[in-house]
């Protein structure tokens, strides 16, 4: 089993990350501060997302606990294809809602994030499309991992908060639109 500790994976992120903008600076000559401001914001978006999917929200002696992945616990996956169909599994009704707001909440900053960082995702279906994609991919990302759980709706959760995300942006823009005029 290997066991794969947080801050080596939010660390490996922060260095893609730092590599990638100093290829674009090199690329362009020139930063852009206020964009780079607003990528940021994006990077802690995605930094806290990853802590909060692959990365149980408890701790245990005052430490994160580390993502476990064992090749011989890979098969069969954890996937749950049918839409709202394992609501009954839940320990308590407490721990059924807290999945279904914690995956709404999850990709809410995300939904307002992107407009406001790409100025191409500026409709409604675009920013929900990268929504249900960005969601797809975490759970993705989640089948090798033997205590992690690939599910349907996680996926139909995550972008409606994503979705809401975008609802918010907008009702932000036009109010700063009524103040300006």
């Amino acid at each position: 089993m290997i066991k794969i500790p947080f801050l080596i994976v939010e660390l490996a992120l922060a260095v893609v990350w730092l590599l990638v903008r100093v290829c674009v600076w090199i690329k362009r000559r020139k930063i852009d501060k206020k964009q780079e401001a607003k990528l940021l914001l994006l990077f802690i978006n995605l930094a806290v997302i990853v802590r909060l999917v692959f990365f149980p929200l408890f701790r245990q002696n005052g430490e994160v606990l580390p993502l476990l992945f064992d090749v011989n616990r890979i098969l069969p996956p954890n996937v749950y294809l049918i839409p709202f169909g394992n609501f009954d599994q839940y320990n308590s009704i407490n721990a059924m809602w807290l999945n279904i707001f914690g995956n709404i909440l999850l990709l809410v900053p995300t939904g307002a994030i992107l407009p406001f960082v790409f100025k191409r995702l500026n409709t409604f279906g675009k920013v929900l499309l990268t929504g249900a994609c960005m969601s797809v991919c975490i759970e993705l990302l989640q089948l090798p991992f033997f205590e992690r759980t690939t599910d349907i709706n996680d996926i139909i959760l995550n972008t409606a908060g994503c979705a809401l995300g975008y609802g918010i942006y907008i009702f932000c823009k036009l109010i700063r639109a009524k103040r300006r005029g």
